[in-house]
């Protein structure tokens, strides 16, 4: 295998972290370069002790300027917060260079929407269009030829994979759906916030954001896409004291009578060819414990008997499934590697 060159742009973040640690292994891909505004100058292993004595510890963190990055990259991870993306990657773009964005920048399809929810009007419009959304078990046609993908947001990651074949499959009605997700503090970035220092997280559990979230119209656009209409969902994210995770339950009236086993059925239909997707046997619900560090998402199905609803419960890690490994995912599927490469990682167990 050939190795080609790929950047991380923001490698001092969680997300740029995790990628440091996939792609140190990664048998296609070589860092040719990562960047920090703030830390330009300083060896990788000096920001993270632990990189020490591994291929690319002393590799030195630049400016995050394109045209200096390009020069020996094919491929670049956007590792950035939202904003500070999209001339990032019309940049790097022009110069040639494949991009997958790990911010929020391009997974809007609709700028109108994009400026309601963020706040801020989009300056590259005219890519939204040419940007593939990155969930691979739905969307590998659209990746493969993509020059940009939007990798998807952790808390939609979760959900779409839990409620899309439900939807396709006209198991479950489009109206009144309700996913409530729990997420690791890892989720909020690395950035110090009183909110989610130790002694503010530690020992507690809460809500937040419900019915703002930003990642609310993601999860409309996708889930709409799969039943071929609008809908709307009620949202509530909540944080609790571990560093990283998620865990979504999904609740939704069913459209026909059918047995747990026949939806079981249908679902792992639809993802007879996904490695990742792990269908719970019954009576059995997944664990946060069981997917860590890795790309993995098990869903649990219940059909309540007594409500009508179906209730599944999706678990990934946000920060492998829900961000750096899924990006990975999606840059093998755009440089025409197997899906899976790089990606082969066994559990972190407590």
């Amino acid at each position: 295998m050939i190795k080609k060159n790929v950047a991380i742009v923001g490698v001092t973040g969680y997300t740029g972290l995790e990628l440091v640690r996939i792609l140190s292994t990664h048998p296609g891909f070589a860092i040719s370069a990562v960047t920090s505004r703030s830390l330009a100058g300083q060896a990788l292993q000096e920001i993270y002790p632990f990189f020490q004595h591994t291929a690319y510890g002393t590799i030195p963190l630049t400016i995050p300027e394109p045209e200096l990055v390009s020069r020996d990259s094919e491929l670049v991870f956007l590792a950035v917060p939202h904003g500070r993306a999209m001339d990032l990657a019309a940049s790097f773009l022009e110069l040639g260079v494949k991009v997958v964005d790990l911010s929020a920048d391009f997974r809007i399809n609709d700028p109108g929407i994009y400026f309601s929810w963020y706040g801020q009007k989009h300056s590259q419009p005219g890519l939204l269009a040419k940007a593939a959304y990155g969930i691979p078990e739905i969307y590998a046609r659209e990746i493969a030829p993509a020059s940009i993908t939007a990798n998807p947001g952790c808390y939609p990651t979760s959900a779409i994979l839990a409620l899309y074949p439900a939807l396709k499959n006209r198991l479950i009605k489009p109206r009144g759906i309700i996913i409530d997700s729990k997420s690791g503090t890892s989720g909020a970035g690395r950035t110090p916030k009183t909110s989610t220092l130790f002694c503010e997280v530690t020992d507690s559990f809460k809500a937040y954001n419900i019915g703002r979230h930003r990642h609310t119209p993601e999860m409309e656009q996708e889930l709409a896409k799969a039943c071929g209409e609008d809908l709307i969902i009620s949202f509530s994210p909540h944080l609790v004291p571990m560093n990283r995770g998620i865990l979504s339950t999904c609740y939704a009236e069913l459209e026909k009578k059918i047995s747990e086993q026949d939806i079981r059925q249908a679902y792992k239909r639809f993802y007879r060819n996904s490695p990742w997707i792990r269908i719970m046997p019954g009576g059995k619900l997944p664990e946060t414990r069981w997917v860590r560090g890795t790309m993995f998402c098990d869903l649990g199905i219940v059909r309540d008997e007594r409500t009508g609803r179906l209730v599944v419960v999706s678990c990934i890690d946000n920060l492998c499934r829900g961000a750096s490994g899924q990006a990975v995912a999606n840059a093998n599927i755009m440089c025409g590697f197997d899906p899976q490469s790089g990606l082969d990682h066994q559990p972190v167990m407590p």
